[in-house]
């Protein structure tokens, strides 16, 4: 077990998403997880039935509590819900600057349902974006981030620049929102462009895509690897998680998080 990471964001009661799969995902990268649960939530593979915000204060306890004692390697943010708690997100984390940081900004979960009220959001491009080593949004994201429409590769590009521009050093766009046969994630890296490429699955198995995607991101740059290395890696992971989906509920289901058990399965 190599590297330790920090993942703070909301809980999922049906497994899928949220801290449950930040667990999961970090587990079977080989990492240790730990977590402050920033809201409680209600949902399954159909959608979001009722949301208990977690108070900020005992938001900080627990992201003091856990650092004081065993530390970590990198952090990891979910859904955080409200700007008091990004504020208090933002004043733990800016202790620990030399720290990996990766910021899923989850704004809205795969049935529709809102998990950053309005006024998080210039909290969160103030306060939180700045300190992160690497922004994971998925187009939705991004346009509310910038308030621009992304219809292009190119305007993804554009959209990773411009968020650069707010104070992030390197910005993952994630094109699983584009049309088409194939999907394209794109890593701008300071002045370096990378795409990403795959095939499409053909699955409505893709509840738990993004958080899933930055823990193990984040659990890679904790065990040392670039970012770069560590994207590309947790790509693939992702795939083969997707690919072998257990195909469990009736609406966007879970992905099969531990794909890694697998033998033959080692990055």
């Amino acid at each position: 077990m190599r590297g330790r990471v920090l993942s703070i964001a909301g809980s999922d009661s049906g497994g899928g998403a949220g801290i449950q799969a930040d667990i999961k995902a970090i587990t079977a990268l080989d990492g240790f997880a730990m977590t402050a649960i920033a809201a409680l939530t209600a949902q399954n593979t159909l959608g979001v039935v009722d949301i208990l915000d977690v108070p900020p204060e005992f938001l900080r306890t627990q992201i003091r509590c856990v650092l004081d004692d065993i530390g970590a390697d990198a952090f990891k943010t979910g859904m955080l819900g409200r700007a008091e708690c990004i504020h208090v997100v933002a004043e733990e984390i800016s202790r620990y600057r030399k720290i990996p940081f990766v910021l899923d900004p989850v704004m809205v979960a795969k049935g529709g349902a809102a998990l950053l009220v309005p006024d998080a959001i210039s909290a969160l491009i103030d306060s939180l974006l700045p300190l992160c080593t690497l922004l994971t949004p998925n187009i939705p994201e991004a346009e509310a981030l910038l308030g621009v429409k992304i219809e292009t590769a190119e305007d993804m590009i554009d959209a990773g620049h411009a968020l650069r521009s707010k104070g992030v050093p390197a910005v993952l766009v994630k094109g699983g929102h584009m049309k088409g046969p194939h999907l394209a994630d794109i890593l701008v890296d300071g002045d370096t462009v990378e795409i990403f490429t795959s095939q499409r699955i053909d699955t409505r198995h893709t509840h738990g895509t993004g958080c899933t995607l930055a823990s193990a991101i984040a659990t890679r740059l904790a065990q040392g690897r670039s970012l770069r290395d560590a994207v590309k890696e947790a790509r693939a992971y992702l795939i083969g998680a997707i690919t072998h989906a257990p195909g469990y509920g009736h609406g966007a289901g879970p992905l099969d998080h531990g794909v890694t058990i697998a033998a033959n399965w080692r990055a």
